[in-house]
Order: structure tokens, then C-alpha cells, then sequence
């Protein structure tokens, strides 16, 4: 319990301080002989494509490393606006606060 507490707390600090949301998780002594374990999941040694939290992983015999496999959202108008996030397919919708079935415009920034 005690290292999943200190795997949340270091994996919140390099996630909120990286741009590309990524986080390394060194092997826990309990994690399996056979692959990474995350949020109380194994992930086998090698590549992961998308865990339930969005990530796309790489497990190897010294760590667990992945990245944010969605992309942030746009620039929209916040007043008017909100995000709806997807879990399923990782992806968010932006729609209109008064009325969610009306999507709203956005800038995308490119660089």
C-alpha cells in the first residue's frame, strides 16, 4: 500500500510537471515476475497500446513507462464550453454548456 501511495504521489509530480505526460515507475519487489502492475492491473513485459486510464505503457524487467495517449484538449471559449471527456475511446468532446447535444468551435494550436 505504501508504494502505490509513493508511485501515485511521484507519478502526480512528473505528470504535472512534463509536457508530455509521461511517467517512469521503477520495479516494485511485488509487483509479478512477469510483467508491471499499475492501478492494481498487470501490464505482461512489452508494449501496452492503452491501459484504462489512457496510457500507452512499455514494461520491461526494470520498469513501467507510458504516456498520455490522449490528446489535450483545444482552446474553446470556457464561459460557454466545457469538456466531456471519453473514457472508452479516450478522446473528449467540447460542447456547449447550456445544451451538451450542440458541440462547440475551438482553436487548435499547432508547435
Amino acid at each position: 500500500m505504501r508504494s502505490s501511495l509513493a508511485f501515485f504521489v511521484a507519478m502526480g509530480s512528473i505528470v504535472t510537471l512534463g509536457d508530455a505526460q509521461c511517467f517512469t515507475a521503477l520495479r516494485e519487489p511485488e509487483w509479478p515476475q512477469k510483467g508491471c502492475m499499475m492501478n492494481g492491473k498487470i501490464y505482461p513485459f512489452g508494449r501496452t497500446e492503452k491501459t484504462e486510464m489512457c496510457y500507452t505503457c512499455y514494461c520491461n524487467k526494470y520498469a513501467l513507462q507510458c504516456c498520455s495517449a490522449m490528446i489535450h484538449p483545444p482552446h474553446y471559449d470556457e464561459e460557454k464550453c466545457k469538456v466531456i471527456f471519453k473514457r472508452k475511446s479516450c478522446d473528449y468532446d467540447v460542447v456547449q454548456k447550456d445544451d451538451p447535444s450542440k458541440e462547440c468551435s475551438f482553436v487548435v494550436r499547432m508547435g
